[in-house]
């Protein structure tokens, strides 16, 4: 047994635990993809408040907007950026350990100056509250002007 767990730690540790990029995501009839039942994964889309998190108001240009984001984003650990449009932003951040990945989307409302926000685990079931606080950290980050520290 103990053979076993360290084999697959080893796997994990080396391959990682990525998943695929979900096709699911992306911003339809402005909403992001709505969470799954498990507790890994956050929006300020949602409903239930297992997943529900509070969006963050904006008072500059969609464009201002779209760039601080981005530089708080850019700046966070292991990160990567894989699409940026006008009004969205995909990210997906990778944990250190077992790289697991989770994608981070970003929906800027122009019509009603709100950036909605969904982080999500691609694997698992459980997060340990990761996805909830890199979210509400950003959001405090933007809400106050400031890069992500």
């Amino acid at each position: 047994m103990k053979t076993v767990f360290l084999l697959l730690s080893f796997c994990l540790l080396f391959f990682g635990c990525s998943g695929s990029r979900p096709g699911h995501l992306g911003v339809r009839d402005g909403k992001l993809a709505p969470c799954p039942d498990s507790p890994n994964c956050v929006s300020t889309q949602a409903g239930d408040g297992m997943h529900r998190i509070e969006p963050a108001a904006f008072r500059g240009s969609l464009e201002e907007t779209r760039e601080k984001l981005l530089e708080i984003v850019r700046v966070m650990k292991r990160t990567k950026v894989v699409r940026v449009e006008r009004d969205y932003i995909h990210a997906e951040f990778t944990s250190a350990l077992f790289r697991f990945v989770d994608d981070v989307e970003f929906y800027l409302d122009e019509a009603a100056k709100t950036v909605h926000m969904r982080s999500a685990s691609r694997i698992g079931y459980s997060d340990l509250g990761v996805n909830r606080k890199r979210m509400e950290t950003i959001r405090e980050a933007f809400l106050k002007g400031e890069r992500y520290p």
